[in-house]
This record gives C-alpha cells, sequence and structure tokens, in this order.
C-alpha cells in the first residue's frame, strides 16, 4: 500500500538534507528532457524488502545504518525496474518520459547531479507491505514540471470536459446505492421566534396556499418535482404532476 504523504518544492540542498544516511539513492533520467530525478527509499523499507526478495518474512530487526552492498543493490534494480515502469505508465498521459536509472549513492551530500540552490518538487510516499513501512521519496527538477505546466493544463481541460462511456458507466455504478431523501412540504409563511412564542390554543395560522395548488416534493433539500399527497389507507403517497425545470 503507498500513501502520498507530502508535494512541495524545495531547493535540491534542501532536499538532500531531509534524506537519512546512509540510504538507497539512483539519479534518473528522464529522456527526452535533460536534467535528472532523484528517488530515495529509505533503510527502514530497504532491508525488509531485501530479505523479502530472498525468500524471508521481512520482520528481522536490521541495523539500519550501514550502506547498501554492490550485491544488495544490483538485487534492489530489479525492484527500481518495476518502479520505474510505473512511474512511466503514471506519466504517459502528460508526456512520454524515458527513466533510466544513472547513477546509485548512499550518501546524500555525494549526489551532485542538480546545482544546490536548483528548485525540485519533491513527492514524499509512504510505503506498506505488511508490518513493515517506510519512505520513498521522489525529486523532480521544477524546470521539467514548468516545461510540461501547458500539458498538464490541456490533459485537465480535456478531462473536464470529456467522459468517456466507460467513466460515465462507472459513475452511474457508484452512484446507484446512494440514499435520497424525500420530502414533501407545504411552502408557507415564515414566522419569527418572537411571533412563535405567542402561539397559544386556538389560535389559527393563515398559510395563503390553495388547496388545490400542487405540493414540491424535495429530494436531498431541492426542489425536484410537483404533485400531490394522496392516502392509501393507512400510508401517504405523494403523485408526481410536473418535473422541476432547473436553469
Amino acid at each position: 500500500m503507498v500513501n502520498l504523504i507530502s508535494v512541495e518544492q524545495l531547493s535540491f540542498l534542501e532536499f538532500s538534507q531531509c534524506l537519512p544516511a546512509p540510504t538507497c539513492i539512483v539519479s534518473l533520467g528522464m529522456r527526452p528532457f535533460d536534467g535528472s530525478a532523484v528517488l530515495e527509499m529509505n533503510p527502514s523499507m530497504v532491508y525488509p524488502i531485501l530479505e523479502m526478495l530472498l525468500g524471508g518474512s521481512g520482520k528481522t530487526a536490521f541495523k539500519t545504518n550501514r550502506e547498501i552492498t554492490e550485491i544488495e543493490q544490483s538485487i534492489l534494480d530489479g525492484l527500481f525496474r518495476i518502479i520505474l515502469h510505473d512511474l512511466k505508465e503514471a506519466w504517459s498521459p502528460i508526456s512520454h518520459i524515458n527513466f533510466a536509472i544513472e547513477t546509485h549513492e548512499t550518501e546524500p551530500q555525494l549526489l551532485q547531479i542538480l546545482a544546490p540552490n536548483e528548485a525540485v518538487v519533491t513527492v514524499g510516499m509512504e510505503i506498506r507491505i505488511g508490518d513493515v513501512a517506510g519512505m520513498m521519496n521522489l525529486g523532480i527538477p521544477s524546470i521539467i514540471i514548468k516545461m510540461l505546466r501547458q500539458k498538464f493544463d490541456q490533459q485537465w481541460s480535456v478531462r473536464k470536459s470529456e467522459s468517456t462511456e466507460e467513466e460515465r458507466v462507472r459513475m452511474l455504478k457508484l452512484l446507484k446505492p446512494s440514499i435520497l431523501k424525500m420530502d414533501s412540504r407545504l411552502q408557507g409563511p415564515t414566522l419569527t421566534v418572537e411571533q412563535m412564542l405567542e402561539l397559544s390554543d386556538g389560535d389559527v395560522l393563515a398559510f395563503d396556499y390553495p388547496i388545490d395548488k400542487p405540493v414540491g416534493m424535495l429530494i436531498n433539500g431541492s426542489l425536484k418535482f410537483h404533485g400531490r399527497v394522496l392516502s392509501n389507507g393507512r400510508k401517504r403517497m405523494f403523485e408526481i404532476e410536473t418535473v422541476q425545470v432547473t436553469e
């Protein structure tokens, strides 16, 4: 299970200072764009994943203050390839980006792929596998996000103005189990609290509502139909005569 924790813009120096040391870091190429992104996975997540990949339960206590070995890194590369494939798919509606591992690092301060003051958009995610939980952080140069801004706007405009038949069927499926409150009321005059407190036995209230005038039916507080209240033995019913026209 993956939960989004934060999305913010930081300088590359601030981003690297937020990462634990040692940790597992890879720099990513983002072809056809120039520049590199950073993907970091906390040791608290890395070592249990390694144990599970090697057939263990992932519940063994690990010392997280050591660097990852080359053998462990080669095992993790298979996991990173899966993550990068999903990352490419997630970006595909906006732009086709080929993410590829360029370098590995364990100390954030030694990662010098961007200038310290260069702005990056950072995405913090919590990964949970059973009882194991840890953070994964992604940093993308802000300049690349800005270059794609027009495509973001276009994508949002298309999604906002158009919906596919599949989306409409899905929305209808979600709405069908919804519960609606139906209420039929006489829309009469109003009283102040003072006037209501002065009411006593024998007072007659004039609703100024003709007997033959249709009664309104409200659905979740909104007027939707006009009709009449009928009786069927001990039960009350509502006969719809007209539908409220919404402008």
